[in-house]
């Protein structure tokens, strides 16, 4: 097969330790991957990380080092047929004399859960040496008990200082990559490329590959590769985001929790990111609503009344203004003084609902809608408020059970403090 028909991704595959470049936290020297590949001692492991972060090139480093006999599946097309004969061949010890077989599995969490299941009694008794690759997260995509018999490794996005190294070992390789190519590419062009893959080293060369192919050569006998080459071929920056995958949910945990730490850069950060993404505006609003409600509260009244506000705008505008409205909302959320005490009291009453004897709505609370209920005592003693001074009066609200206790504690933050300094008056009173 002539390899140069084959992708530049593809083919700049590392074969070797030496040729990986990146996730040092998990295979640089003397870390416990790295030892086990050396060493030919892999036992089970889950690669996980989004692509173009090394995991089918780490599935390769292993095939080509390991004495053991390599199978791969992809879970797209695989099934419990596939596993039963890569079984049976590892059994046969005249076919493998070892009894055990290294499978890459890669997708693994496309598997369904009979197809999982198939593995788990040969991974167990080692049989079957797994090395499954994920993009999604495993511990909610696997198998409990795949992932107990497992290691998970976790890639994360390749640093622009490693896609500088992998476009470099591109264009120098004459076996591979580009090197038997005259190309002189700009450091400004390698440094733009570097930073808009967002870490997936397969989206670098696919465009470095396409600057290539598309270009024809100068007069001085090179290919030249500027800036406004490689923005024409990546077109438009990869958003590491998968609307129904963990990103989506690492997204917005992090939206919320940057309006919560009253840090407004990282909450237009995150917010600008979703909407990149494609995401639902609504459903961002949606969360700003919240937000104003559970985190600001009564720190300031007027936050969930401008979050339903912005919500209804950007219902009534939509994109791409709406992104305006949305960015408003967030900055007011997170700039607002904060408190959680209307979140903490209804959680804490309904604990007490669940769990306590709360007892009954005291008799002078309740309406007497006719001559015989008032007769029983319905609202009989009832005080009402407007008839007295300052429009408070003092008459037990709770039930006799669980009289005097406090669900809501006011913050002294925003306006929540001259509520705290009003209650506090009011409840020594009673």
């Amino acid at each position: 097969m002539d390899t140069k028909k084959e992708p530049l991704a593809y083919r700049m595959r590392p074969r070797t330790l030496e040729e990986f470049f990146g996730q040092e936290e998990i295979v640089g020297e003397g870390k416990l991957l790295n030892r086990m590949i050396k060493a030919d001692r892999i036992s089970s492991i889950i690669l996980y990380g989004p692509p173009g972060t090394g995991k089918t090139s780490l599935a390769r480093i292993i095939a080509n080092t390991t004495k053991a006999n390599f199978e791969k599946l992809n879970a797209v097309t695989a099934g419990v047929a596939d596993i039963k004969r890569i079984v049976s061949d590892t059994q046969n010890l005249i076919l493998n004399p070892k009894g055990k077989t290294v499978l890459f599995i890669d997708e693994i969490h496309r598997f369904n859960k009979s197809q999982q299941d198939a593995l788990l009694p040969y991974v167990e008794d080692g049989t079957i040496i797994l090395v499954g690759a994920t993009t999604e997260n495993p511990y909610f995509e696997v198998n409990k008990a795949l992932i107990s018999r497992s290691s998970v490794f976790m890639l994360k996005p390749l640093g622009s200082d490693a896609i500088k190294k992998v476009i470099g070992n591109a264009l120098e390789d004459r076996e591979r990559g580009l090197g038997n190519v005259d190309i002189e590419i700009d450091n400004g062009a390698i440094n733009y490329l570097a930073d808009i893959c967002d870490g997936d080293a397969r989206i670098a060369l696919n465009a470095l590959e396409l600057a290539v192919l598309t270009s024809s050569i100068g007069n001085d006998g090179k290919l030249h590769i500027d800036m406004e080459l490689i923005e024409e071929c990546v077109q438009k920056k990869a958003a590491r985001y998968d609307k129904s995958g963990e990103e989506h949910y690492d997204n917005i945990s992090a939206f919320i929790k940057s309006m919560r730490g009253s840090d407004p850069d990282a909450a237009v950060f995150y917010l600008a990111r979703a909407l990149y993404a494609g995401e639902d505006p609504m459903f961002l609003a949606r969360r700003i609503m919240i937000c104003a409600s559970e985190d600001v509260g009564m720190a300031n009244p007027a936050a969930l009344q401008l979050a339903v506000s912005a919500a209804q705008a950007v219902h009534m505008v939509g994109m791409p203004e709406a992104r305006i409205i949305l960015s408003q909302a967030a900055v007011m959320v997170a700039t607002s003084p904060k408190s959680n005490s209307c979140y903490a009291a209804i959680n804490h009453a309904l604990e007490d609902v669940k769990n306590k004897r709360t007892g009954e709505i005291p008799m002078h609370l309740r309406n007497a809608v006719t001559p015989g209920m008032k007769d029983l005592g319905y609202g009989r003693g009832y005080k009402y408020a407007h008839d007295y001074p300052g429009n408070i009066v003092d008459q037990d609200y709770l039930p006799q059970e669980i009289k005097g206790t406090v669900y809501y504690n006011p913050s002294a933050n925003g306006y929540e403090l001259k509520i705290k300094d009003w209650l506090q008056k009011r409840r020594s009173k009673k």
